[in-house]
């Protein structure tokens, strides 16, 4: 099976963002193994200047982009048919530039909520660091640039790969969120899994994004099976 990280830069946000650059980074998995190959980085030109905020981010600028291909060529690079997964680190960034062609999806920022919810941050170079990768420098830096940040999301992948399958993550990326920790309110900073069931039925009371009410229904379950266990013993 291959899976392709990849990771784009942009001159801003959806939908009005183009693509300044694209990387990816493949992943042979096979049986209980998988090899990581290295990255592949190009630039693409965007058709427009870079705004100083995104540039501010990835350190992109017009003259590195002036001779670059358009981003549609560097796509279809990017779209080989020998992929059987894509992967990205919040893929729903991704996703609003490359659908995939109906091939299915991991998230890593969903597989990582889920598997480590301990992880302070859950951005790629905090897991990064929090997992212990011991990663070469000229590789995996600097942040903020597609190519390092596809290498270090494919390390969090194979990290992955040893405590969860590929359909497991898979079916996570198609639902909502996990979250690990609540965000707001008079239980901000605990975690989802120590909330008491009356709070958990409050949010979803409430107008709350899809994640929060999808944790909240997990959490819910969660105690209603312990009860129950509970109960019949």
């Amino acid at each position: 099976m291959l899976i392709r990280t990849f990771d784009v830069e942009t001159t801003g946000f959806p939908p009005d963002a183009a693509l300044c650059e694209v990387a990816w980074c493949d992943t042979e998995v096979a049986d209980a193994d998988s090899r990581i190959h290295h990255p592949v980085s190009w630039f693409c030109n965007p058709g427009r200047p870079m705004p100083p905020e995104a540039r501010a981010i990835h350190h992109i600028g017009d003259a590195e982009l002036i001779d670059a291909p358009p981003p549609d060529v560097v796509i279809r690079k990017l779209n080989d048919p020998a992929v059987d997964v894509w992967c990205a680190h919040n893929a729903a960034f991704e996703r609003e530039f490359f659908t995939g062609c109906d091939k299915p999806w991991i998230c890593t920022l969903k597989v990582a909520r889920r598997l480590w919810p301990d992880c302070p941050s859950h951005s790629n170079q905090c897991l990064r660091y929090f997992l212990r990768l011991n990663l070469p420098e000229a590789e995996a830096m600097p942040p903020h640039r597609a190519g390092p940040d596809a290498f270090v999301t494919a390390h969090i992948l194979k990290a992955a790969l040893g405590l969860a399958t590929v359909d497991n993550m898979i079916q996570w990326t198609a639902e909502p969120s996990l979250l690990p920790r609540i965000t707001f309110g008079k239980h901000r900073g605990s975690k989802w899994a120590d909330v008491p069931a009356d709070y958990l039925e409050w949010c979803l009371r409430q107008d709350m994004d899809a994640d929060v009410k999808f944790t909240c229904r997990h959490h819910l379950r969660a105690q209603s099976g312990r009860l129950n266990t509970e109960l019949a013993r």
